[in-house]
């Protein structure tokens, strides 16, 4: 009996229960642990705030380390890049729909959004692009499940509300309002490992979710991962990354910089694929002589200041 570390959210319970089902495809029977983490309990604050690292998945960890649980599943975006001793990224699996979306009930897209309107949104990464191409827009803090931003931008709190359109998808969720605007990636570039589900798992149970890795999953998250790691970003930091196979290469693409857009730096480049394990790094370094750690810590104090 394989037991699965999982987050009580709707959205977490639909992941943790769907690994579940492709385990017992194989003939793995599991159990689903249900538990809450500090990203879960602390509503009120921005994640910034709080310690980007390991809000979600620190909890789980540590009952995978005492040996209650055996895997957990999480949204990669949300994992940090290095793990605790004893514990490694085991499966990475077939992302889908990698592109952030805007949901509105009174507009049907981004350029229809009147001037200073209301944007609920917690990442600073979206934060940081929306106001890169509409200054003008008021971006308030939005915490909670899925359901229960849905529920705010419903109750007119918000003009409109950014979500994964993974989750959307997921959840089955299209029909709950009335406009969903995906943008590009080259408008708004994703989370590293953004729409990919990322199974954690003890070293000694690696080889039973193994069958679970998405080889061009695998290839383009392990590109945004090290990018990420390489500059020292934790999972709330102020950073785009998205890489896609192209062929025999990978298009990938990044930008980062200040929480009010006053700073940013982005870039696109191409690697062949047969380099994936050094791309993350090699584009990092390039952002890195550009100023990009400075950067970042000039992000970081900025966050604290945001309410």
């Amino acid at each position: 009996m394989i037991k699965i570390a999982t987050r009580q959210s709707v959205l977490a319970l639909w992941q943790s229960e769907f690994i579940a089902s492709k385990l017992a495809d194989e003939g793995k029977s599991s159990e689903l642990v249900g538990m809450k983490t500090k990203g879960d309990v602390v509503l009120d604050t921005p994640l910034a705030k709080i310690g980007g690292k390991g809000l979600f998945t620190k909890e789980l960890e540590e009952s995978m380390l005492r040996g209650e649980t055996d895997i957990a599943v999480h949204s990669l975006k949300d994992v940090p890049t290095t793990f605790p001793q004893g514990l490694v990224l085991a499966a990475v699996c077939a992302r889908t729909d990698a592109r952030d979306a805007m949901l509105s009930q009174q507009y049907a897209s981004f350029s229809e959004l009147p001037y200073g309107a209301k944007i609920g949104t917690t990442s600073l990464r979206r934060r940081m692009q929306l106001l890169a191409m509409r200054p003008d827009l008021e971006i308030i803090s939005l915490r909670g499940n899925v359901q229960t931003r849905i529920k705010k931008l419903k109750e007119g709190e918000f003009d409109a509300i950014i979500l994964a359109m993974a989750g959307i998808l997921r959840l089955g969720l299209k029909d709950e309002v009335k406009f969903i605007h995906a943008f590009d990636i080259q408008e708004m570039v994703p989370a590293m490992g953004q729409a990919a589900l990322g199974i954690e798992a003890r070293e000694d149970m690696r080889e039973c979710v193994e069958f679970l890795n998405d080889p061009v999953s695998v290839v383009a998250t392990t590109i945004e991962r090290d990018f990420v790691h390489a500059l020292n970003g934790g999972c709330q930091a102020p950073i785009g990354v998205h890489a896609i196979l192209d062929g025999e290469s990978v298009l990938v693409r990044a930008v980062l910089g200040m929480p009010d857009a006053s700073e940013i730096l982005s870039d696109v480049v191409r690697f062949d694929v047969g380099a994936y394990k050094i791309a993350g790094k090699q584009l990092a370094d390039k952002f890195i002589a550009r100023g990009a750690r400075e950067l970042l810590k000039k992000a970081e104090a900025m966050a604290a200041e945001i309410i």
